[in-house]
């Protein structure tokens, strides 16, 4: 499966560019892990990005199977080769910078996941794509969706249940503590479904360029991206911490702690699947299930519509820059 051996300066950017696209990962989408968590303020802004680069880079290392999705299964290896995965990052890394600026979380997922579909499409046509790994998007986007809103409306009536004859001072000390436990477990979830995306596009690079004979994700590689993960989520991502913790929905303790439950459970179990999902998706899914348990109104639509339509262009906005910079570096080298 190995391809031949390429030029080093071009491998050396390719490299460059998954590490870029790893880096605003973590800037751009890894602060979601932490947003309700701020909002709720059971944890300092500062403390709350530490939990989130320990856990990030954690998750990197929890199975291989979303890598191998993503490295086998979305586009043919033997249909594409590095200026396919070139122009895939450089959407990526492009789309996300710019809506980063506007405080917007995009998902890196299907950024990552048009621009290789764009790209392939470029270079080697319809049959560069592979069905059993668009299943899997497909099953990614329910869970994302339908596990996250459903979770986080029915964890909130959980935790009034158990929680009803507490005062509440009880009730904010303890779920605030236990915020903090599924803040940890959102951010190693996140790690678990984000990071092992730019591991399999990182050892997919090594067998196109020769430097693997298979398919197999290296311990180093592993170890690489999810540093440079955690270095993209010490940024902070202030803006969409912001805008996903506190402008769409004012959460209260019990909230933050269902959506952030809810949200983690999901990221998980589709990791395990090898299911490739947007974790943006996931989490302010299971926010605004969280949130209309106190009525429609305690939602900020406004906030909310705005999140659902960078959704909706990054599919088409991302493919077409993969397919128009596949196109012109393919005619140009």
């Amino acid at each position: 499966m190995g391809g031949k051996k390429v030029p080093l300066l071009l491998f050396a950017f390719i490299v460059f560019l998954i590490l870029a696209a790893e880096f605003v990962n973590g800037w751009t989408d890894a602060p979601n892990a932490i947003a309700t968590v701020v909002a709720t303020k059971a944890l300092k802004p500062r403390t709350a990005v530490v939990l989130a680069v320990t856990g990030n880079i954690l998750g990197a290392f929890y199975g291989q199977a979303v890598a191998q999705t993503i490295g086998t299964e979305i586009v043919r290896p033997d249909a594409i080769n590095l200026v396919t995965l070139g122009a895939a990052l450089i959407g990526i890394v492009v789309w996300a910078t710019a809506a980063s600026w506007f405080g917007i979380p995009t998902s890196e997922s299907h950024a990552l996941l048009a621009g290789l579909a764009g790209a392939g499409l470029a270079t080697a046509g319809p049959a560069a794509l592979l069905l059993s790994g668009w299943k899997k998007i497909f099953l990614g986007l329910v869970i994302s969706v339908l596990f996250g809103a459903i979770g986080g409306f029915s964890l909130v009536w959980v935790l009034k249940f158990f929680s009803a004859d507490w005062s509440p001072r009880k009730t904010n000390r303890i779920f605030n503590t236990l915020q903090i436990v599924a803040a940890a477990g959102m951010a190693f979830s996140h790690g678990s479904n984000d990071g092992q995306k730019f591991i399999g596009l990182f050892t997919l690079t090594l067998v196109l360029s020769g430097f693997l004979p298979v398919f197999q994700v290296q311990p180093w590689v592993v170890l690489l991206c999810s540093v440079v993960m955690g270095a993209g989520t010490s940024v902070g991502g202030w803006r969409i911490i912001e805008k996903v913790g506190s402008k769409m929905v004012k959460l209260e303790p019990d909230q933050g702690l269902a959506a952030q439950t809810a949200a983690a459970a999901s990221i998980l179990f589709a990791s395990s699947l090898g299911v490739p999902l947007s974790t943006t998706h996931t989490i302010t899914t299971a926010i605004m299930g969280a949130g209309t348990t106190r009525g429609l109104s305690a939602v900020n639509w406004g906030v909310a519509k705005e999140l659902v339509l960078a959704w909706v262009f990054t599919f088409p906005v991302c493919g077409l820059i993969g397919y128009l910079t596949a196109w012109i570096l393919t005619g140009l080298f």
